[in-house]
């Protein structure tokens, strides 16, 4: 049985099923695994990580078990969360998918060039070119304006290798989305979209080694990543080419809410609405994104695992903006039907988060593949509607984008 517990609950020989937090903050790049070393413990305490799940039928249990939730009794506290903010959805769109897609890839490969530049430039000990940063962030913006879905997805699409660039355009993507959803001003969302391109500069100081290892880092090495917000905020002060809130971002995007985050530990109070937001949209874009030790989360599973860390992590107002701007089933989320039909999101719709349009494949009544047929779930007279989020690896399926992607 899967039990949740307080990493002060933690002790030796037991079975640790997963931890509930990012696996980007702290040095452990596997879950399920006997707790068999008392360094690992303080390990686990030092990196932020205040809950985790344990598997009480593999190792041992907690001395008392009241304080524990079950695995039932959280996965209905994250549904709650999750229809909390599907309540409100705004349109999310102005042009279709299918006609912003090409358009977003073109600008998806353009942005990767400009950033792969900007970090060799800042690697070399050059100034960061305001002016073409934002003119990138201006066409980022017009695409998310037109179809928050389509570069937002793409730019998930990137390689391992790809990872440091891409994943710069695609929290720029991400914070002009959720800008929007906020509520905030022009000025602001242009702001905030130069922050999320630049958030990550630092790591252009990083080590390759480090930020390419394959395995899990050693505490020296996690300590020298964890100087990225740093050396990031020191390059774009020095250049004095950005305003308050890229350099913010910068700074304190790892910073948590229960202030056990990094470089600074800020008490919540001082933690800024553009950094919450930062913190939200770095997350996203890393945990379901491949990287040289990890293969992403598919999108609808980042999202629910982000619900259950908002208590520590995230601001919760600014999370559930998020979910609105993206969706409780992001576009290439794999979900049953109640037909039990298996499809990819490609779609969100204009009115509610629960009806996406899908387009099914598979049949788990039958398990084979049927012919690829568009469901919209939000038009009238249809019958099914989405049950649950479903393992590609489950059913043996292989590169699920490819059913969304394709155009």
């Amino acid at each position: 049985m899967l039990k949740k517990i307080h990493v002060e609950d933690l002790r030796l020989e037991m079975h640790i099923h997963e931890f509930c937090g990012s696996w980007m903050e702290h040095p452990f790049w596997r879950t399920n695994f006997i707790l068999d070393d008392p360094e690992d413990i303080r390990r686990i305490a030092d990196s932020g990580i205040r809950e985790l799940w344990i598997d009480v039928d593999k190792g041992v249990d907690t001395v008392t078990s009241a304080p524990a939730r079950s695995l039932e009794q959280s996965e209905e506290a994250v549904t709650e969360a999750l229809n909390a903010a599907a309540a409100n959805v705004e349109d999310p769109k102005q042009v279709s998918m299918a006609e912003e897609v090409k358009r977003a890839a073109r600008v998806c490969a353009r942005a990767r060039e400009a950033v792969v530049s900007m970090f060799q430039e800042a690697r070399m000990g050059k100034a960061i070119n305001a002016e073409a940063a934002g003119e990138m962030v201006d066409e980022i913006s017009s695409s998310v304006l037109r179809n928050p879905g389509a570069l937002i997805s793409l730019a998930r699409l990137k390689d391992a290798d790809d990872y440091t660039y891409m994943h710069s355009v695609a929290v720029c993507a991400l914070m002009v989305a959720l800008s929007r959803q906020l509520g905030l001003g022009d000025s602001e969302t242009r702001e905030v979209g130069m922050a999320g391109l630049l958030h990550d500069l630092g790591k252009a100081m990083t080590p390759n080694e480090i930020l390419n290892k394959a395995g899990k880092l050693t505490d020296a090495e996690f300590a020298i990543m964890r100087q990225h917000p740093v050396e990031g905020h020191r390059m774009l002060a020095e250049a004095r080419a950005v305003g308050d809130i890229p350099l913010d971002v910068c700074l304190h995007h790892h910073e948590k809410i229960d202030s056990t985050g990094y470089p600074d530990r800020l008490p919540t109070a001082q933690i800024t609405v553009f950094a919450r937001m930062g913190a939200v949209c770095d997350v996203y874009d890393a945990i379901t994104s491949n990287r040289p030790y990890k293969s992403g989360w598919d999108p609808a599973e980042s999202i629910r695992k982000m619900a259950e860390w908002t208590q520590g992590h995230f601001d919760e107002r600014v999370f559930q903006a998020f979910v609105r701007s993206v969706g409780i089933y992001p576009i290439g989320s794999l979900v049953r039907l109640e037909s039990g039909r298996l499809g990819v999101v490609v779609e969100q719709a204009d009115k509610s988060l629960l009806t996406p349009q899908v387009k099914v494949f598979f049949s788990t009544r039958s398990q084979v593949y049927i012919k690829p047929e568009m469901v919209d779930l939000a038009r009238s007279g249809i019958a099914d509607r989405i049950v649950g989020r479903e393992d590609a690896a489950k059913w043996g399926i292989e590169n699920v984008d490819r059913y969304w992607a394709a155009a």
